[in-house]
């Protein structure tokens, strides 16, 4: 999932008065870098619930707080990290936003000697903090990094390393987390908890090592970009952007799109661990999990030729009338065929995103970066769907609960048809 994030300067990303010291190479490719990293810890999520509802023998509804202490993070600390990056600049901000992200997978140590779930959702809010302040520096970065006719070319060339971690993360994550679920016996309760416990800990030391990496190398290049900084500015004059009507339908997209994409992907790994769908273990389960993120890498591709050729309204219709019939084939149908096509919505989701976000901002003008303030802010929609989905598979089955999914993909579907219904005009 590619997020596009507030200019810390409050013009336009690919204006921002950078200059740099050298060739731009090395910064580009630690952008994507960036993009890649956020991207797959982010989708670790996915795997981490699963085994994280066996160990605490957790409901759904209780599983589902997972993606709402990550995800909360984008509410409560993006307008805070355009700030930092207004004040600090763009490399020392990421550096910031890198260690925050380690001392959130460190925090996976004292959560796992504790043996309580929620110093879990304590830790995973820190990451999501870290991470958060690492994309509002990202998408504005690569944007600015060379000429400003490519700087589309350069945010999709981004995105793809963005989906390529949330492919490579889930499947190795699935071998590494979940390849003992359930495998340990002879042990009490606790010292299976605690064994279990201590591969999440592996999993996320290792993450914390190459973050600290990662965050060295940064600061060595930081002399690499001069910056030209602002005073900082009230970032909550934004808000009034709000009473536009076309803005507000598009950030309530923004949250939908989110709440729907992270509710399938925390779900799949269960929903494909089910008798009647394709009975896996946890481990193959949780493999799976490379189709359903891959096919929105390989539907990016796909997306960018179909935007050229088609109105964007149109298309980001159809693909959310997709989503909404292949949800539906899945709920309605049992074995390969309910697996595969709860898979594919993946390949539905793919222009979303940026779709979403370009049709909300038409007509802002010098404002866009304002207003891609406020749609990072609406990714908390990671935080509240998925636990609403999970409490009503509580109540019903995971079949049944598809249809929060489904309610979100409508609201988009309409949200298409009000753009196109009222387009903007062109001065």
């Amino acid at each position: 999932m590619a997020i596009a994030a507030p200019s810390p300067s409050g013009a336009d990303p690919g204006a921002s008065a950078l200059a740099t010291n050298g060739p731009v190479t090395h910064l580009r490719w630690f952008v994507f870098a960036l993009f890649f990293t956020f991207g797959g810890i982010t989708s670790l999520n996915d795997v981490l619930i699963p085994k994280l509802k066996h160990l605490f023998t957790l409901s759904y509804g209780e599983a589902m707080l997972v993606q709402s202490a990550f995800f909360l993070a984008y509410l409560l600390v993006s307008l805070p990290a355009a700030m930092l990056v207004q004040r600090l600049g763009y490399m020392r901000s990421a550096v910031v936003g890198l260690v925050t992200m380690t001392a959130g997978c460190l925090l996976f140590l004292p959560a796992s000697t504790s043996g309580l779930f929620v110093t879990f959702l304590a830790a995973l809010f820190v990451l999501a903090s870290g991470i958060t302040i690492v994309q509002v520096v990202a998408n504005p970065l690569i944007s600015a990094l060379g000429a400003p006719a490519t700087a589309h070319s350069r945010l999709t060339f981004a995105q793809a390393f963005n989906s390529l971690g949330t492919t490579i993360f889930p499947y190795v994550g699935a071998i590494v987390i979940l390849g003992n679920l359930g495998a340990i016996e002879g042990l009490s309760e606790s010292a299976v908890r605690a064994a279990e416990t201590a591969v999440i800990d592996h999993t996320y030391l290792g993450i914390a090592l190459a973050l600290l990496i990662v965050a060295g190398a940064v600061w060595l290049l930081r002399n690499r970009l001069v910056e030209s900084r602002r005073p900082v500015t009230n970032p909550l004059q934004s808000f009034d952007l709000l009473a536009r009507p076309r803005f507000a339908f598009g950030a309530l997209g923004i949250f939908l799109y989110v709440g729907a994409e992270v509710s399938i992907g925390s779900l799949l790994t269960n929903y494909l661990m089910q008798a009647d769908t394709l009975a896996l273990p946890a481990q193959a389960a949780g493999e799976r999990l490379a189709f359903y993120w891959g096919g929105a890498m390989v539907g990016r591709f796909v997306g960018a030729e179909a935007l050229r050729r088609f109105p964007p309204a149109t298309v980001l219709a159809s693909v959310a009338a997709a989503a909404i019939m292949l949800i539906g084939v899945s709920a309605f149908t049992t074995g390969l065929l309910s697996g595969t096509t709860l898979l594919m919505v993946g390949l539905a989701n793919a222009i979303m995103f940026p779709t979403i976000f370009s049709l909300a901002s038409e007509g802002l003008g010098v404002r866009a970066a304002e207003g891609s303030g406020i749609i990072c802010m609406a990714i908390v929609g990671g935080a509240v769907i998925p636990p609403l989905t999970g409490l009503a598979a509580d109540a019903t089955s995971l079949r049944i609960a598809l249809v929060v999914p489904v309610l979100c993909y409508a609201g988009i579907m309409s949200f298409a048809r009000y753009c196109r219904a009222h387009p903007v005009l062109k001065s």
